[in-house]
């Protein structure tokens, strides 16, 4: 776990998830960057410093957010992007090699209608590098329980489950599978990865009409201190496909959420 990136918005609680990162990368030694993303179309006639100009301000931005929190002696740095979000991420990904993305749901307010907005659910969906949400105010804990739940136990490459694998490591955590039989499951759903496997003693299965009603009914029983989930167009996040939101009807829970990318998925 060497890099770890923070997207910087408009949101007030952005230097909050700012010093969750900065703690969670303390206990691995590892870089964090903080991004901004502006939009400056360049066109005949636009002024030619216009873009320099705003990305001057995207800076200022960013000095502003690292000036509320306490660095710990981390190695913060900060980038811009004139462009898509996506774009920018992906980018930074090429030159840098980004091991984790940590940004916050759109509120944690159960009256909020959505948990992902269309920013934090493009990220999910676009991009394969691994994102843990982390609620809004949220301090750093270690995560001592972690519940991974997921509808099929195929997985195409087990270097997926590396971040997972390095959180356990680094913090002795007590991992938890759940397989949830939905309809329509086959027989090859129900066989689970060896390196699955391999992360914990404690399976469980259970059937519903979907993932996530799975971890709900889990979720009181198990007290997680970290929910890990799977990118899949039919898993957790299928919403994501026709919408690039997740309301809170789909997914909530007031929990750090680690989502692996599963490729071509």
């Amino acid at each position: 776990m060497n890099n770890i990136l923070v997207p910087i918005g408009t949101s007030p609680d952005s230097s909050k998830t700012l010093q969750y990162a900065i703690d969670f990368a303390t206990q691995f030694g590892a870089h964090v960057y903080m991004m901004d993303v502006f939009s400056v179309a360049t066109a005949v006639g636009t002024l030619a410093n216009v873009e320099e100009k705003v990305a001057k301000s995207a800076k200022e931005h960013l000095k502003e957010v690292l000036e509320q929190v306490d660095t710990k002696g981390v190695d913060v740095k900060m980038a811009t992007y004139n462009g898509d979000i996506v774009d920018g991420l992906k980018e930074i990904n090429k030159e840098l090699g980004i091991d984790l993305i940590i940004i916050a749901p759109r509120s944690n307010d159960i009256q909020e209608e959505l948990y992902l907005g269309n920013t934090s659910g493009r990220i999910i969906k676009q991009t394969e590098i691994p994102t843990l949400i982390v609620p809004k105010g949220t301090e750093f804990k270690p995560a001592k329980k972690i519940l991974t739940a997921f509808g099929s136990g195929i997985l195409k490459r087990n270097s997926i489950l590396n971040p997972l694998i390095i959180i356990k490591n680094k913090f002795r955590s007590e991992v938890s599978l759940l397989l949830v039989k939905r309809p329509g499951y086959t027989q090859d759903d129900l066989k689970v990865n060896t390196a699955l496997m391999d992360l914990s003693s404690q399976l469980s299965i259970t059937e519903n009409a979907t993932t996530y009603l799975g971890v709900t009914e889990f979720f009181q029983k198990e007290h997680p201190d970290m929910l890990c989930v799977f990118r899949r167009k039919r898993g957790f996040f299928k919403k994501l496909w026709e919408t690039n939101t997740i309301p809170k009807s789909e997914f909530f829970v007031p929990i750090p959420v680690l989502v692996l990318s599963v490729k071509k998925d």
